[in-house]
C-alpha cells in the first residue's frame, strides 16, 4: 500500500492501540468469551480495570469519562464489575491452562475518585475474582483525589506505580485547559504520593495549552524534575470533535513541535532516557514486566475497557459526549451476569492487521522493530512485508534500520496512522462520534 507522509500533520492521532476503537462495530453474533479466549496463551496477561468516574471533565479529554457520579451510582458500577469479572475468569478457566497476569493497571476516568473501602472492593475483585498476584500494577490518580488515605490503600495492597496527570504547574495553564486545580495542591499530591513510597511515580504534562510559551513550558518541566519522578510522560494537545476546547481549535503545529523538542532535550539532559514519542524514564526505574504489547492478550473489565485475543478485539460501547456516556453507564450497572459472557462490540483481526498490528506496537517504541520476534511470530521479513510503508519513512528521515529517528519518534502520532490498514481507515472515517 503506498504511504503519503510528504504533507501528513505531526498530529494525526495518539495511536495507543490497533485497530482504533472507531473501526470496531456490533459483533453479529456475538462470540461468547469462552470461544474467544479458547486457544489463547493465558501465561501472560494484562489486567485492566476501568472506573470511569472523575471529580470534572477537563477541557482536552476525549476519553470515555463521567463527572462528578453519585456514591449510589459507583456502588451499582461495582457490582456490574463484580458481575463481569465472575463471567470472565469463568469464561478464562480451562482444564489445561489458568489465566496467569504479569501485569495490570487502573485507569479511568480517575480511579481515586473512589473512596477507600471502594478501592478496598475493586482490589477484592482483582484479586479474589481476578486471581491477580504480584504483578506490576499501574494506577491513575488526579491532584484532586491523591489523598493520604486513598494512597495508603494503593500501597498495602500492591500497587507500584502511580500515575497523576499534573498537565501544567502554572494555574493559569491549568484553567485554559479547562482543568481548574492550583499548583498548591498539585504539591501536596505529589508529595503525599513520596510519602507512601511507591515504587514509580509518573507526572503526566501537556504541551500546546493556550497561552503557553517556552519559558511557561521550562517552568513545569522543572517544576516536574524537582520531584525526581521515574517516568514522565509529555502528551500533545489535542483538540478533538466533542470535547471541551474544541471550539478553540487552529493550527498550531509548528509550536506544538517546538515545544515537544524543548521538552525532550531538557529530560535527555536530567538523565531520563526516551521509550517513545511520549513516554521518558529514568534507567533505574523499577516498573518492569515481562508483558508483550504485540503479542500477550489483555483481559478489560469496566464499560470503557478493552480486550484483546490475539484475533479479536472487543469492548462495550465508546462515546465522548456526556449524554451518551452517561447512557452507557446506566446500561452497563443494569447488564445481568449472562450478559457478560460474550462480547458486544469488536474488531476481527486478518493477517494483515496482525502484522500491522505488531509493526506500529514496535515502531512507536525507541527501541524500534525485534526482526527475529517478527520473523518468529509470522515466518516472514518485516523489511518485505511492508517494503513500502518503511522507504516512505526513510525517505523523510524517520527511520533508521527498523528504529525511529529522533525526528521520526517527534512525528509519531504521524507514523502510527499512515501504517493503517485500508479496511480500518475506512471503518474509522465511518464512525459516528457521539
Amino acid at each position: 500500500m503506498a504511504v503519503n507522509v510528504s504533507s501528513a500533520s505531526p498530529y494525526q492521532g495518539y495511536v495507543y492501540a490497533y485497530p482504533h476503537k472507531t473501526a470496531y462495530r456490533p459483533l453479529d453474533p456475538r462470540p461468547p468469551l469462552r470461544e474467544a479466549w479458547a486457544r489463547e496463551r493465558l501465561d501472560s496477561l494484562f489486567l485492566y480495570l476501568h472506573i470511569p468516574f472523575c471529580e470534572m471533565r477537563c477541557g482536552f479529554c476525549n476519553l470515555f469519562a463521567r463527572a462528578g457520579a453519585p456514591g449510589e451510582l459507583v456502588a451499582a458500577y461495582l457490582d456490574a464489575l463484580r458481575r463481569e469479572a465472575h463471567a470472565v475468569r469463568e469464561a478464562l478457566s480451562r482444564p489445561d491452562a489458568e489465566p496467569v497476569f504479569t501485569a495490570a493497571a487502573i485507569g479511568g476516568g480517575t480511579p481515586t475518585y473512589l473512596s477507600p473501602d471502594e478501592l478496598n472492593t475493586l482490589f477484592d475483585l482483582a484479586e479474589g475474582v481476578m486471581g491477580l498476584r504480584n504483578a506490576p500494577l499501574s494506577v491513575e490518580t488526579s491532584p484532586a483525589t491523591a489523598t493520604p488515605d486513598r494512597l495508603a490503600v494503593l500501597a498495602e495492597r500492591g500497587t507500584t506505580r502511580i500515575s497523576i496527570g499534573v498537565q501544567s504547574f502554572v494555574d493559569a495553564e491549568a484553567r485554559a485547559a479547562v482543568r481548574p486545580q492550583r499548583r498548591a495542591q498539585v504539591e501536596a499530591a505529589l508529595g503525599a504520593i513520596r510519602d507512601t513510597g511507591f515504587a514509580v511515580l509518573n507526572i503526566d504534562l501537556i504541551y500546546g495549552i493556550d497561552g503557553q510559551t517556552a519559558a511557561t513550558w521550562r517552568y513545569s518541566l522543572d517544576a516536574a524534575l524537582a520531584w525526581r519522578p521515574e517516568e514522565i510522560y509529555l502528551y500533545p494537545l489535542y483538540v478533538r470533535p466533542l470535547t471541551g476546547l474544541a471550539r478553540r481549535a487552529r493550527s498550531f503545529d509548528d509550536h506544538r513541535l517546538a515545544l515537544y523538542r524543548q521538552g525532550r532535550d531538557r529530560l535527555l539532559e536530567a538523565g531520563y532516557e526516551q521509550v517513545s514519542m511520549r513516554m521518558f524514564r529514568l534507567p533505574q526505574a523499577a516498573y518492569r514486566t515481562v508483558y508483550r504489547c504485540q503479542s500477550d492478550g489483555m483481559v478489560g473489565l469496566g464499560c470503557g475497557a478493552r480486550s484483546y485475543t490475539e484475533r479479536l478485539h472487543y469492548s462495550f460501547e465508546y462515546a465522548v459526549t456526556a449524554r451518551h456516556v452517561r447512557s452507557i453507564i446506566d446500561e452497563y450497572i443494569r447488564l445481568p451476569p449472562a450478559a457478560f459472557t460474550a462480547a458486544r462490540v469488536g474488531y476481527r483481526l486478518d493477517e494483515e492487521d496482525l502484522r500491522r498490528r505488531h509493526l506500529i506496537q514496535s515502531l512507536l517504541q525507541a527501541e524500534g522493530v525485534d526482526p527475529a520476534f517478527y520473523r518468529e511470530r509470522f515466518g516472514t521479513d518485516v523489511r518485505e512485508d511492508f517494503a513500502a510503508e518503511l522507504a516512505a519513512f526513510e525517505r523523510r528521515g524517520w527511520l533508521d534500520g527498523l528504529r525511529l529517528t529522533p525526528e521520526g519518534l517527534a512525528h509519531s502520532d504521524a507514523v502510527g496512522p499512515a501504517l493503517f490498514s485500508e479496511r480500518v481507515r475506512g471503518l474509522m472515517a465511518g464512525y459516528r462520534a457521539r
